[in-house]
């Protein structure tokens, strides 16, 4: 067996998937800009996003982007994605447009019990609707895929939103030959997902492919963690232990990064991106089923959020 010509025709393979993606993605955003009036990309720093800025490169540099990035921003997400959000946004030169849920809090339109303490997460629908009203968008690009969770499976690639701003599984538009449905009335909206047909492992090897730069809890690193049902929920001022339970320091990396009252880590020593792929390669639990709390409440929790508005 020449082991050497073997890998270079499963590389030769890759690449080829690979370009079949973005060639689809490309193609999906640039319906987006042409069909849409008001536009936007959702830009919050995690990966998917990271690879749909890529993917809005190709498409429309030398110019502009023809859409500002907007974020729904919690108030309770980790620094490190933060930090490399507004990085990555001054070195693009492009506008961030930033909803807050503390804003949403602060006018009566979001209420939480303890706003200092509790999870914010489905909070995000309630702001991400205020800030559509806001700037008029009748279509926000985002980076949900088909692989991560049941309900995400259900949507088109250009989910269609009534004027309330709700998700309806039974009444999704036909997208036979690639040719997709942008029509909406006023206070109508798409959600569009270019990266629907990616799978996580597609995303790693397309971040390994173009050298993503990637925020750094990502990566392999030692954090205090609490272990609780099943999960490895990280030590912070809004996730403390709770009475019996132990805190431990472990090497963690996040697959998925969100509201830290909802993201965990898992136990990983793949400090690099082609540690991430081989480790990525053989897991047999989804992304969001191994770190996120709030998908474990019920077998239809992302889907409830979904009708509701989220994204």
């Amino acid at each position: 067996m020449n082991t050497v010509a073997d890998q270079s025709v499963l590389d030769a393979a890759s690449n080829r998937h690979l370009d079949w993606l973005e060639s689809e993605a490309i193609h999906i955003m640039r319906e987006v800009a042409a069909e849409c009036t008001r536009p936007a990309l959702l830009f919050s720093g995690g990966k998917d996003s990271i690879v749909l800025l890529r993917l809005a490169e190709k498409a429309f540099r030398p110019g502009k982007f023809p859409f500002p990035l907007v974020h729904i921003d919690t108030g309770h997400n980790f620094q490190e994605v933060i930090a490399f959000r507004d990085k990555r946004v001054a070195e693009l030169g492009e506008q961030l447009i930033i909803g807050s849920v503390e804003d949403s809090i602060k006018r009566g339109t979001v209420r939480l019990r303890n706003p200092a303490t509790d999870s914010r997460n489905a909070a995000q629908a309630v702001t991400l609707l205020e800030t559509i009203a806001e700037h008029q968008f009748d279509a926000c690009i985002g980076g949900a895929r088909r692989d991560e969770e049941k309900a995400r499976a259900k949507e088109r690639i250009f989910s269609f939103r009534d004027d309330f701003g709700q998700w309806n599984p039974k009444a999704q538009r036909p997208e036979l030959w690639s040719l997709y449905n942008t029509r909406v009335h006023p206070g109508e909206n798409m959600r569009v997902f270019p990266i629907s047909n990616w799978t996580e492992l597609d995303v790693w090897q397309y971040i390994a492919r173009e050298k993503l730069e990637l925020p750094s809890i990502y990566f392999a690193h030692e954090r205090e963690v609490i272990p609780r049902n099943g999960l490895l929920v990280p030590l912070t001022d809004l996730t403390p232990p709770r009475e019996g339970e132990t805190v431990q320091k472990q090497v963690v990396r996040f697959r998925t990064v969100g509201d830290i009252s909802c993201t965990c880590p898992v136990s990983s020593d793949a400090a690099t991106v082609d540690a991430i792929i081989r480790e990525t390669a053989i897991t047999q639990i989804t992304e969001r089923g191994a770190t996120r709390m709030d998908d474990q409440t019920s077998e239809a929790s992302m889907e409830k959020r979904k009708k509701e508005g989220y994204f």
